[in-house]
């Protein structure tokens, strides 16, 4: 059990987390025609669209409520309602995720009642999804915005057994996946491939693989997201064989899932190293009742190598870590499976699964308690996102870059770290950047009993000429 560290500086150093706002959008963008509004001023909006443009380096829907001054003081409902109309008429979305910010929330708004009066005055657009998410984000961080919205993305949108008259397994191929934010777009696509290969039709809630994977289409403008999942396929949770919950911030929604449509759950921490990936090819072979397909078994034996390969540099290497809980407790995982020794774990915001990592201690904090953490501790490299950086220049150590934002890298959003394969390939770069960055470099011996010979060491005096 880790001791959790609470945060007493009266205000963030060098901030290590992005915002609640920021991740309720990334939900959203997952599924297929969507666009997420805040509700607060132009700012907030901005801010969150900057971070997403640098990340994946793609044009990202975003839209604001756009909240001036007299609007904060004097109340923005109106300004909720009849945002979601022009969304409605202009965009013509299959959902559309209204967020709260900070602005917001101080101001005291009921983003829930002004959705039910978007409803009572313009009941022409009823085929639009909308779901309202509180996502302060003076509080928590991407993870729990992201959480939240796919709380109630499964709380509005998938419809209760009884009422659906669903049955669990009616679709005996189909598989729902419940997918967290540390996973990118690049995890889901190896996640969906692995999953297929056991003959099923994994459904990813949400599925950014699909919306944000790098890819050009033909549509010169689109006001919403293209790809992702369709909001069609919410209805048929509740049909599916079986639930993957992946992630320990979404295990909320995911027991919410099965009480709303009885679809047996499979729970899972990560997919990160040799144990996290057993069981979910363990669970992918009793869903299907199929054995396990022989390239997943040379996968497996190819980590193994990789392990042995690579357990030279990693072990008893000192790691300082820094990103949101889940992400943070993967990669805990992934640097004590292979020996190592974390010696500073910072995290932005507290949550329930950081109290269990086989650390001693968990620091609620920022890239400072990161930075002061790891040198007093004498930390050998660091993991954690692109704000990272300026900490391990000065750390003098180097950094493995991971989790939101990455931005002064290209492709980040798309490196696969789950799976066999992608936890392969994560060892592979962590002992390369041991091996570039070692700085005790075994010193050229010199025996004190060799002695050149006579004439040699004349020749090699400049006194002599």
């Amino acid at each position: 059990m880790a001791e959790i560290l609470k945060r007493k500086k009266a205000l963030s150093v060098s901030p290590l987390k992005a915002s609640a706002p920021t991740g309720g959008s990334l939900a959203c963008l997952g599924f297929d025609r969507a666009i997420p509004m805040l509700h607060g001023s132009q700012g907030c909006t901005a801010f969150a669209k900057v971070f997403f443009v640098r990340h994946f380096r793609e044009p990202i829907p975003l839209q604001t409520t756009a909240m001036d001054q007299a609007s904060s003081v004097l109340g923005a409902d109106e300004n909720v309602v009849e945002g979601l109309k022009a969304i409605a008429e202009k965009s013509n979305p299959a959902l559309i995720a209204v967020l709260t910010t900070g602005l917001a929330e101080t101001q005291g708004c009921d983003v829930q009642r002004n959705v039910r009066e978007f409803r009572a005055k313009y009941p022409e657009y009823d085929h639009v999804a909308v779901v309202a998410v509180n996502t302060p984000d003076f509080t928590g961080c991407v993870e729990t915005g992201y959480a939240a919205t796919i709380h109630e993305i499964v709380n509005a949108l998938v419809p209760d057994a009884e009422t659906a008259g669903t049955k669990p397994g009616n679709r005996r191929r189909q598989v729902n996946v419940l997918v967290s934010h540390m996973l990118t777009p690049g995890d889901l696509e190896a996640l969906r491939d692995t999953i297929e290969m056991f003959g099923l039709r994994p459904v990813l809630v949400p599925d950014l693989s699909d919306s944000l994977d790098g890819s050009l289409t033909e549509d010169e403008f689109s006001p919403v997201t293209i790809g992702g999942t369709p909001v069609s396929e919410l209805a048929t949770l509740g049909e599916a064989k079986a639930s993957l919950i992946i992630g320990p911030s979404l295990h909320k929604a995911g027991e919410l899932l099965q009480e709303k449509t009885g679809v047996p759950s499979y729970f899972f921490e990560h997919l990160y190293g040799l144990e996290a990936n057993d069981a979910l090819i363990l669970a992918l072979a009793e869903i299907s009742e199929q054995p396990v397909p022989q390239r997943i078994e040379r996968q497996r034996a190819q980590l193994q190598d990789a392990m042995l390969d690579t357990h030279f540099m990693l072990g008893q290497l000192k790691v300082a870590i820094a990103a949101d809980p889940d992400l943070l407790n993967a990669c805990v995982h992934l640097i004590k499976g292979m020996g190592g020794d974390v010696v500073a774990a910072i995290s932005p915001a507290n949550a329930a699964i950081l109290s269990k990592m086989p650390v001693s201690s968990v620091k609620i904090g920022d890239l400072e308690d990161l930075e002061l953490t790891a040198r007093e501790n004498g930390a050998q490299l660091l993991i954690g996102n692109s704000h990272a950086v300026d900490s391990a220049e000065r750390l003098g150590v180097p950094i493995l870059r991971t989790g939101f934002p990455l931005y002064d890298i290209i492709g980040g959003y798309q490196k696969t770290w789950i799976g066999y394969r992608g936890t392969r390939q994560a060892l592979f770069d962590l002992a390369n950047l041991v091996i570039n960055f070692a700085h005790e470099e075994i010193e050229v011996y010199h025996s004190p009993y060799s002695q050149k010979p006579e004439n040699e060491r004349h020749a090699c005096s400049p006194s002599c000429h």
